[in-house]
């Protein structure tokens, strides 16, 4: 094979694997519905978080799934974190996450030493967004990390775009743990 043939090849390969994730990416778009809008400026968005249901379900390695409402969280224990970001400090107001974990029956302390160690929380927001919390580290046997499910900021409900809940992680040096617009709760047990 000479060695243009060999680069057209190869080009022709990249065009072929560049199309491929174009349709993929495509496909993907299609199967979202439109729950991706790219023409949304920040007041579209806020209006439609305002309007979405404002529930948080928690599910996965549970004894018990929940879908809990601002109503379930304010009868439960509060707490309050701050954090501080570009020069501004926002109070927030919620329930551990620690706590709502124990409602949904996850086995703190002893109960989660051996295979339980090997677990951890995904907290995911409306659009996708991901992060981790480890068991370990939101135990008070262990860590004990103070991680909130806001559903205040400032005395007041959350800004739009961060309803209907928000992780605030005021432990982390970095706050890209302390998503909004928070809508699930999944416990994975990577040690069944």
């Amino acid at each position: 094979m000479r060695v243009v043939d060999f680069q057209r090849t190869l080009l022709l390969m990249r065009s072929v694997r560049a199309t491929i994730r174009m349709m993929t990416l495509v496909g993907v778009l299609a199967v979202a519905g439109g729950a991706v809008s790219y023409s949304a400026g920040p007041a579209q968005v806020g209006q439609d978080a305002a309007a979405a249901p404002r529930v948080l379900k928690v599910e996965g390695a549970v004894a018990t799934s929940l879908t809990l409402t601002p109503e379930d969280l304010a009868k439960m224990p509060r707490a309050t974190a701050t954090l501080t970001s570009d020069g501004t400090t926002v109070t927030y107001e919620g329930v551990l996450l620690y706590d709502v974990l124990a409602k949904a029956g996850w086995q703190f302390g002893r109960g989660m030493t051996g295979k339980g160690m090997a677990s951890y929380v995904a907290a995911t927001a409306r659009d996708g967004y991901q992060v981790i919390f480890t068991m370990a580290e939101l135990d008070p046997m262990f860590a004990g990390e103070k991680v909130l499910i806001a559903d205040k900021a400032d005395g007041a409900a959350l800004p739009g775009r961060e309803m209907p809940f928000r992780v605030v992680a005021p432990g982390d040096k970095m706050h890209a743990r302390s998503i909004y617009s928070v809508v699930k709760l999944e416990v994975v047990r990577l040690r069944p």
